[in-house]
């Protein structure tokens, strides 16, 4: 069974969101899809799989990681953003296609499942104290039993894109210490800064509260420089969880090797597909690190990382942003016929063939895609902060 063609999909979502599909077709009646990470890029990523259209048409589905050697490594300039989200989509198609031949999910090309449900974390994302204590109540009344904090305060000003850290850690410290005393102990918090603070604002944001109020600290800084993140380490004791932006393995290592992740936040859709993140999990095991997938995008990323999730010893929770308290669409039930559901605060593994998702091809058709960038935030003297 050989590629025939690879079609992509820029989508618009009713939210405002935006998702890249891809679908990989073959010279039989099967088919498969793949989903993009790269959110805000998806014409680069377009642009990237033009240039791999070129020699994979006519190869042989079955092999999958030949093919993604050959797509990472078959030019000079291996690697990158662009380029992994681009090999994540069509790598993530393959495995769909080679589950739907052989009659069976994903997972058991993967060693089979591990478990029978995949438990989710609620994503909070808030814009006011009354948001967050509001959203989080009900996420805990309906059973969610770890809430991953989304602050978006910002956006409750006047000017949506101003942001002044130190305003922002004295009053989330606040909030943050309320809610805790509000759910009490027994529900797991993290928060999620986005990669909006430097070091130094980092550690004072975490003194501000008192110990146990939060059980995990997510990106609170950029990830080029594993070694500013090694001596924040040395300097918090939370658990930090990190990698949705990385996009290899190599990216992961040095954060793995030297005990800076406690929380692997890998993300299907942008590190290399399913290919590269058994690698990644396999490298966390070693760890004693568990995975805690990033899952902004859709059903095709949940579907991929829930195939994932069965087949890993090492795995927590995945995100989940369809919450009780907050639908946020992404699951856009027109576009996907066929789809992951959500069981109380987790999925159940599926036991139907590939990935279980179908993509509304004709309504894609239909749409004429819209670019969508994200926000910039600034802050008072002008210059430019991280989003």
């Amino acid at each position: 069974m050989n590629i025939a063609a690879i079609k992509t999909y820029p989508i618009n979502l009713k939210n405002g969101g935006v998702q890249l599909v891809v679908k990989v077709e073959t010279d039989t009646e099967i088919h498969g899809w793949g989903c993009s990470g790269l959110s805000g890029r998806e014409l680069a990523v377009v642009g990237a799989i033009d240039h791999f259209r070129g020699f994979l048409i006519g190869r042989d589905t079955r092999q999958i990681g030949a093919l993604w050697q050959e797509m990472y490594r078959g030019q000079y300039f291996e690697g990158g953003r662009v380029l992994t989200a681009a090999i994540s989509a069509i790598d993530i198609a393959l495995y769909d296609i080679k589950g739907k031949a052989l009659g069976v999910p994903v997972y058991e090309l993967l060693g089979g499942k591990q478990r029978d449900y995949v438990e989710c974390f609620a994503s909070v994302r808030f814009t006011t104290k009354e948001e967050l204590l509001n959203y989080s109540k009900i996420c805990v009344a309906k059973g969610w039993k770890v809430l991953r904090l989304a602050p978006a305060e910002f956006e409750s000003q006047d000017n949506k894109t101003r942001f002044e850290p130190r305003e922002s850690i004295a009053k989330l410290s606040k909030w943050i210490t309320e809610l805790r005393n509000e759910v009490g102990p027994g529900i797991v918090i993290g928060v999620d800064y986005h990669t909006r603070l430097n070091a130094a604002e980092t550690y004072s944001f975490m003194k501000r509260m008192p110990p146990g109020t939060i059980d995990f600290l997510e990106e609170p800084i950029r990830d080029e420089n594993p070694e500013a993140y090694q001596a924040l380490r040395a300097m918090i004791d939370v658990p930090f969880a990190i990698g949705e932006e990385f996009s290899s393995k190599w990216q992961f290592k040095p954060f793995l090797e030297n005990d800076i992740a406690q929380y692997a936040r890998i993300d299907v859709c942008n590190v290399g597909g399913i290919t590269e993140s058994m690698k990644v999990a396999s490298m966390a095991e070693t760890h004693y690190v568990d995975l805690m997938p990033h899952n902004p995008l859709g059903p095709i990323c949940t579907a991929a990382s829930i195939h994932m999730a069965a087949a890993c010893p090492n795995f927590s929770y995945l995100e989940e942003v369809n919450t009780p308290a907050q639908f946020m669409g992404t699951n856009a039930p027109d576009f996907y016929p066929i789809q992951p559901k959500l069981e109380g605060n987790r999925y159940r593994v599926p036991d139907t063939p590939g990935l279980g998702v179908e993509f509304n091809e004709a309504l894609a058709l239909e749409q004429d895609f819209q670019l969508v960038d994200i926000p910039r935030l600034r802050k008072d003297d002008g210059s430019l902060t991280n989003w």
